[in-house]
């Protein structure tokens, strides 16, 4: 298995740092709203990839956090009345049931932040004590430039960094030493009501440092495979490299995977311009189904346009597929069908061992389901792909009685010959809102 990594620049033979398990960390959401489909990118990508490290045999020990703080979350529990601990778990109330409508798998471990305060104050304590990190009027920030690799993954230098972030003065800049550094915690602010003791003041964690803090607690210091969406490389995972390996002296990741961005009509994602789609509203419209086929559709590196034509054209495709498995053979495979079904498998294994490549897996797939038509008996195969790609979960909804008995009338007519009572009982049929499909394994009824 090849992964690429964005700390190399190139695809790498894929080994993990313990022989016994696969270790993932998955940067999770902000809970001040419910995800939208470019959040739901990066969720269903690393959901697949860790269902494929499992069907290739791994025990995997998959790890995602929620940050349930931050000044999005205390402003808009202020606005509505609540604690920013309410308004945050409601947040990722709202968020299990989009992603287990996505067919994503609960990870093993969610560390919440404002559970793991104490690992959090732990390691700003050990940059402090390093000399990594500085206080300055109740806050702690990381001393950017006593890391010597800093840029190494997004390929910034320090020089460059500096010139432009001199350009950008905020309300820290006057408790920085160098505008390049950022904030390990910050001091409490009355007004916010969310805070938390630590020997550095009251306060309450910056965001990057509780990425490095959860993971190392729940993982270790080096973790197989750390990633998110490729907007993270700057500045999170850029600083949560500096601030982990100024506290270890050991690499946090072996390998740094980023999922391409997600655009709307070639534009930006984004609230102002009006382009900005919950994943609920896409759901509710269009089914969960369709939206994982096309999350997982190209591959995760790509940059990604969401049209109404793309999402239309996913819903034909599960119908696709989803026709196949009603009508797939229930045989046994006969000894000349072996190599053919091993070949698919040999196929898409390769696919998917090439940098989890759902675009060329989801391509094998297709080519089953045209051999499954011309009547292979592969629903295992069928299956077990559909297992690693998660793309059929959903039970179809049964088949009115009043259709099922209308559909046996015309099997009736058509064998007495009766053509024109035939194409009269289709006619009711399709009045009732379905279509009959003949096909070599039979009658097929779906949903008009």
């Amino acid at each position: 298995m090849k992964i690429y990594n964005t700390l190399t620049r190139e695809k790498q033979g894929f080994t993990p740092v313990r022989a016994d398990r696969v270790s993932v960390y998955a940067c999770g959401p902000t809970v001040y709203n419910k995800i939208h489909i470019g959040n739901a990118r990066a969720i269903c990508v690393f959901d697949t990839m860790r269902k494929y490290l499992k069907y290739r045999g791994n025990e995997v020990l998959f790890v995602q956090n929620f940050t349930d703080v931050d000044d999005r979350i205390i402003r808009l529990a202020n606005e509505h009345g609540v604690t920013a601990k309410e308004y945050s778990e409601a947040m990722i109330a709202e968020y299990f049931t989009d992603a287990r409508g996505l067919n994503v798998a609960d990870a093993d471990i969610h560390p919440k932040v404002t559970e793991n305060i104490g690992i959090i104050v732990d390691i700003i304590q050990t940059l402090l004590d390093k000399g990594y990190a500085y206080e300055s009027q109740g806050d702690v920030y990381f001393a950017t430039e006593k890391f010597a690799d800093y840029g190494k993954l997004s390929r910034n230098s320090l020089e460059d960094l500096r010139e432009g972030a001199s350009n950008r003065l905020d309300e820290e800049s006057d408790k920085k030493r160098s505008p390049l550094d950022f904030a390990l915690w910050k001091a409490a602010k009355p007004e916010e009501g969310c805070c938390w003791e630590s020997p550095f003041g009251q306060g309450r964690p910056g965001w990057h440092i509780e990425c490095s803090a959860m993971s190392r607690h729940y993982i270790g210091d080096t973790i197989d495979i750390h990633g998110g969406g490729a907007d993270l490389i700057f500045p999170h995972h850029e600083n949560e490299i500096a601030q982990s390996q100024a506290a270890t002296g050991v690499p946090l990741a072996q390998f740094w995977v980023h999922n391409g961005m997600l655009n709307i009509d070639s534009v930006k994602m984004s609230k102002s311009k009006g382009n900005f789609f919950l994943v609920r509203d896409l759901a509710e419209q269009f089914g969960y189904e369709p939206l994982r086929f096309m999350l997982l559709a190209a591959h995760y590196r790509s940059q990604m346009n969401y049209t109404a034509e793309v999402i239309e054209s996913a819903v034909r495709s599960v119908q696709r597929l989803r026709d196949c498995r009603r009508t797939c053979p229930q045989t046994a495979p006969r000894e000349q069908d072996k190599a053919t079904i091993d070949k698919y498998r040999a196929d898409f294994i390769a696919a998917m061992d090439d940098d989890f490549n759902t675009a060329n897996g989801i391509a094998v797939l297709f080519e089953l389901v045209r051999e499954i038509n011309r009547g292979l008996p592969a629903a295992e195969l069928f299956d077990e792909i559909n297992g690693v790609l998660g793309l059929l979960y959903e039970e179809a909804g049964a088949v009115p009685q009043e259709v099922l008995d209308l559909v046996e009338q015309r099997k009736a007519a058509k064998a007495e010959k009766d053509y024109a009572t035939a194409d009269a009982l289709r006619a009711q049929v399709a009045e009732l809102g379905y279509v009959i499909e003949e096909t070599r394994q039979g009658v097929n009824i779906k949903k008009a």
